[in-house]
């Protein structure tokens, strides 16, 4: 899918690239509260994070707001998952019907961190899954 951005986005990917040395391949702005969710490219996580968190540490502290970082996959299944951290997720199932939803296996101990905070990371996965994959919803099972 083709992923359109905003200048804004633009200019914080080059800012948090020129900051870690990590390679984003999307941005998306959240204004509740206001944090920015950057996709970063499969196995570019740690340089992203950096020695004890260090490098996103510094990224928020030159944006000025929180950051979350997802990790890129080459399949839908993989990205719900990784969309999902750092709950773990046994499984994720895609079904298409007239939506296509992504039901993602979350242990009972996890499933508070895949919701979040007032539903923070699932509406953050929901609408990354909608934007790579055309993903409708995703639901924990």
């Amino acid at each position: 899918m083709a992923i359109t951005l905003s200048d804004r986005e633009r200019r914080l990917i080059a800012a948090f690239e020129d900051e870690t040395g990590a390679v984003v391949t999307d941005c998306v702005v959240f204004e509740d509260p206001d944090r920015v969710v950057f996709v970063v490219a499969a196995g570019d996580m740690p340089t992203a994070i950096g020695p004890g968190g260090r490098a996103v540490k510094a990224a928020e502290s030159r944006l000025g707001c929180d950051i979350d970082l997802v990790e890129a996959a080459d399949t839908p299944e993989a990205f719900v998952a990784n969309a999902l951290a750092p709950a773990a997720v046994y499984g994720v199932t895609i079904r298409e019907n007239d939506e296509t939803v992504a039901y993602a296996e979350v242990p009972d101990p996890d499933r508070g961190a895949a919701i979040g905070r007032d539903g923070r990371n699932i509406r953050k996965a929901r609408r990354l899954a909608n934007r790579h994959y055309g993903i409708d919803d995703i639901e924990l099972a």
